[in-house]
Order: C-alpha cells, then structure tokens, then sequence
C-alpha cells in the first residue's frame, strides 16, 4: 500500500461526507476510524476532512491540481472497496498535475 504515502503528490485534499449513525454510512464510518491516523501520518500537510451530517450519503471527494474535484459515492461500499476507490483517486490525480 506504497500508494498511500502519495496521496499528498497527487491529491489536494479528501472530504469524507457521512452520516453519525445511518446504516448506510457504516463502512465509511469504520474506513475512516481505521485508516485516518496512517493516511494522516503519512500526509501530515494534507488536508482530510471528515464531514458529517444527518442523513447524508455517505461520500469521498478529492480535490486535484487547478481546482479539478472528483466524488464518488460509498453508499453499500466494503472498507476494502474505498480503500481501492480511494487508491484509484491518487492514481487518477497524475493526469490533473499541473
């Protein structure tokens, strides 16, 4: 999970938007719980929000090079599969450096 360290190289910022307690929010919930303190130590500069809000679905959003920002929703996703969501971000964000 080399990728992870880069988030910073390729990414501007991530917002994790969720909700405190609906079902549907669960595995975003936990992704953040368990992987915030790693992504964070090894991005100290990069910006991670966690964005909460009643009833909202759940969803991971990155912000590129020249203002360029990509979302995608979580919703029924595993913690392995935002996991992957999140890794193919980083990979996506070489094509928007500027």
């Amino acid at each position: 999970m080399a990728w992870r360290g880069h988030l910073s190289k390729n990414i501007k910022e991530i917002r994790f938007l969720m909700c405190q307690s609906s079902p549907a929010s669960s595995s975003a919930r936990a992704f953040v719980e368990k992987n915030y303190k790693e992504l964070k130590t090894l991005n100290p500069k990069l910006p991670i929000l966690i964005r909460e809000c009643s009833g909202v679905e759940p969803q991971l959003w990155a912000r590129y090079d020249l203002g360029v920002e990509k979302g995608i929703k979580l919703e029924g996703m595993t913690e392995p599969q935002i996991s992957k969501v999140l890794e193919d971000m980083v990979k996506a964000g070489e094509a928007f450096k500027a």
